[in-house]
């Protein structure tokens, strides 16, 4: 009976989603059975008011009485240098999305856990860092002698600044809508991928942590798609079916095809901006994930050679030994 009890507990655990698949489709067919009944002159049926309000929206499309799932469009999976367990960042790439960032994205958006001087592992030298973080007037975290706060111009050590003084001002200044801040946002959103693909996205060989990155692309090169009719789009707001909590976002689109210079010939496109701004905010979010992978890959070699070695080692210490 001990081992059946683990058995039976795997076996819940494998077919209990496709048993909530069964009843997801036998869900419709339920539905239209009811349907049947309401619009019929069987015992029981609904009023005619009831079958008038039926009547009045029988002829609008299905979509727009469902409910809505966000986002309305997932995002492809995207080929990126750093996925899979032998990934590495293209430092080009990553320098290109830094671009992006001081040229479009801080005028909204702070990154306020990143540091000047951690642009160093984008390939960037100490003089470049100081160079570029000298083009920042920063407010000392310390008073002056006179007790004043001032300003000075930045440091490697200080964080990027916020283009608003506040969470308030921004959204005042943005029409009641704060922008959030990116230094994480890579890894705060990401798209659910479901059963059974988020299994195979655990496989050692795929290892799938590229959500992020994926929605961002996806997010940004979302706009412009005709709005469908069963949508409402609100004033002030702009359509983008990959939008993750709505089927709209206080947000403009922020690219556009020949926006931002490149210095190194990369095609100067919204597909090429948005993948250069993605990856450099996976970057930003974990700055250590080619450094964890590679650690990762020792460890599992280490932990494979040490379970053989214990288990010679147990061969030969109790070969001699009767069982």
């Amino acid at each position: 009976m001990k081992k059946l009890l683990p058995a039976f507990l795997a076996a819940g655990v494998v077919f209990a989603p496709v048993a909530g698949f069964a009843q997801e489709s036998a869900a419709p067919a339920a539905t239209t059975a009811t349907e049947g009944q309401i619009e019929g002159a069987a015992p029981g049926a609904a009023p005619d008011a009831a079958r008038g309000t039926e009547a009045a929206v029988a002829g609008e499309p299905a979509e727009a009485h469902a409910t809505p799932h966000y986002p309305l469009k997932k995002p492809a999976e995207l080929s990126w240098t750093f996925a899979g367990p032998f990934g590495h960042w293209d430092l080009g790439q990553l320098q290109r999305g830094l671009k992006i960032y001081k040229e479009v994205c801080s005028n909204c958006h702070s990154m306020n856990l990143v540091s000047f001087r951690n642009f160093e592992a984008l390939g960037y030298s100490d003089e470049q860092v100081r160079a570029l973080a000298a083009q920042y007037q920063i407010t000392d975290p310390a008073p002056n002698a006179q007790g004043e706060m001032f300003e000075r111009a930045g440091i490697p050590s200080d964080r990027l600044p916020s283009p608003y003084p506040n969470p308030e001002a921004a959204a005042a200044a943005l029409g009641g809508a704060h922008p959030p801040d990116l230094s994480l946002i890579a890894k705060a959103r990401s798209v659910e991928r479901g059963f059974p693909t988020f299994l195979f996205d655990l496989v050692p060989w795929k290892q799938y942590a590229e959500g992020g990155p994926d929605y961002i692309h996806g997010l940004l090169t979302g706009y412009g798609e005709e709005v469908p009719a069963h949508i409402t789009v609100q004033p002030g707001t702009y359509y983008n079916p990959h939008f993750i909590a709505g089927p709209a976002l206080a947000m403009a689109p922020p690219l556009s095809d020949g926006q931002v210079s490149y210095d190194d010939g990369a095609p100067e496109t919204l597909e090429q901006y948005s993948r250069d701004v993605s990856a450099f905010l996976m970057w930003a979010a974990e700055p250590h994930l080619v450094e964890r992978k590679a650690t990762g890959f020792v460890v599992m070699i280490f932990l494979i050679g040490f379970a053989i070695m214990l288990y010679l080692v147990k061969r030969r210490v109790w070969a001699d030994t009767p069982h």
